[in-house]
């Protein structure tokens, strides 16, 4: 598969996103140890609903990129924006790895920097939300490390394996943020 680098850091870069890809992302939606931090755990995704839920994304708007490891342009994850409000210059963001060798090695903390620094320095937003579940210990490390603080809970809203588990609301301000890679083309 070909990709294009869009937006670069040093790990990977994101590129546009190609529905060629859904059957990957199929393989490892499905995955439960992938899935169960996401989400759409509870669904089953078939190659045919996967590449339907990539082009409504499309269709309604969402900017979804291919994180891309940039030592060997291999597909890892995928990152959007979504539920974008122009008038409120706010969104929301979702972002997996999906290849569990690249887990805890910074390569999803780096996406989520890239895909954040395009949010509010090219779309112009000033609001960037997410949600998380609690027992993800290792996205919220992740999410803390770019910036993202907590904004709310709402309790016990998550029940997985027989135990409840809270679902945490975090955002980041574009006065938050400083850019990682699309200042550097400012003159």
């Amino acid at each position: 598969m070909k990709y294009y680098k869009k937006l670069v850091g040093e790990k990977c870069y994101l590129s546009p996103i190609n529905i060629e890809d859904a059957d990957q992302y199929c393989i490892w939606l499905n995955d439960l140890e992938v899935s169960s931090n996401l989400l759409i755990f509870n669904q089953q995704l078939s190659l045919e609903k996967e590449r339907i839920i990539l082009q409504n994304m499309i269709k309604n708007g969402a900017q979804i990129f291919a994180i891309i490891d940039a030592a060997n342009d291999k597909l890892i994850g995928n990152c959007s924006i979504f539920n974008i409000n122009q008038r409120n210059r706010k969104a929301e963001v979702g972002i997996f790895i999906g290849d569990k060798n690249y887990w805890s090695k910074g390569f999803g903390s780096q996406a989520l920097s890239l895909i954040v620094d395009y949010g509010f320095n090219i779309l112009n937003l000033n609001n960037i939300m997410l949600e998380v579940f609690g027992y993800n210990k290792r996205a919220l490390n992740a999410y803390k490390k770019v910036g993202f603080k907590e904004i709310g809970r709402r309790r016990e809203a998550i029940i997985f394996a027989g135990d409840k588990h809270d679902e945490i609301y975090m955002d980041i301000l574009a006065s938050e943020f400083e850019s990682v890679y699309i200042k550097k083309f400012k003159a």
